[in-house]
């Protein structure tokens, strides 16, 4: 009877279709569906990047202010550079 029920059991949790074999795959699911979720952010903003640039000029000059400080005939550039530390305690030992 004992050999009966581990013959019975044993597909159950070693098997092809079994217990443990659905765990395994079910973990991998939730992983999957994760990476599926960041994937499918980065595809919604790509998307959005490129209807804004088919669409309109005001991506396209963004874009070329930002990465590569291109300015408009007639408008100033104006850069604040952040306060060097060290040379304030420098000034002030002096």
């Amino acid at each position: 009877m004992l050999v009966l029920l581990i013959a019975i059991q044993y597909p159950l949790w070693l098997g092809k279709g079994g217990w443990l074999k659905v765990y395994e795959m079910e973990r991998q699911v939730e992983l999957q569906e994760a990476k599926n979720s960041l994937l499918a952010l980065r595809n919604a903003k790509l998307s959005g990047d490129v209807k804004d640039l088919k669409d309109g000029t005001r991506a396209i000059e963004e874009r070329a202010r930002v990465e590569h400080g291109l300015i408009k005939e007639g408008e100033f550039f104006v850069q604040i550079l952040p306060v060097d530390k060290s040379s304030d305690t420098q000034a002030t030992k002096q």
